[in-house]
């Protein structure tokens, strides 16, 4: 199983990013999909959650109406929009696969997001 997560970068307040995570080795429809980050000095959180089908998603309060999860299950990929972003959203980005029956968790090796002037 591999999860390989890209788009990270340097980003100024207010500007954009989407990430990207390719996942292989694995039934990727049957995963709950989800993001994490981890700033530094800080425990890793949750940021947002689709569910396996994609029907349904959540999101950490501090980032509601500015990032957006999506998945495309023919590409085996899922995407994070992260717009109106703030140096608070500086961290290491990861995405995660679970399998809520299995319990079978994946985890990316992150990329690396900075917002800054």
């Amino acid at each position: 199983v591999q999860l390989v997560e890209s788009g990270g970068g340097l980003a100024q307040p207010g500007g954009s990013l989407r990430l990207s995570c390719a996942a292989s080795g694995l039934a990727f429809s049957s995963y709950a999909m989800s993001w994490y980050r981890q700033a530094p000095g800080k425990e890793r959180e949750l940021v947002a959650v689709a569910t396996s089908g994609g029907g349904s998603t959540n999101y950490a309060d501090s980032v509601k109406g500015r990032f957006t999860i999506s998945r495309d299950n023919a590409k085996n990929t899922v995407y994070l929009q992260m717009n109106s972003l703030k140096p608070e959203d500086t961290a290491v980005y990861y995405c995660k696969a679970l399998n809520l029956w299995s319990g079978s968790a994946h985890w990316g090796q992150g990329t690396q997001v900075t917002v800054s002037s």
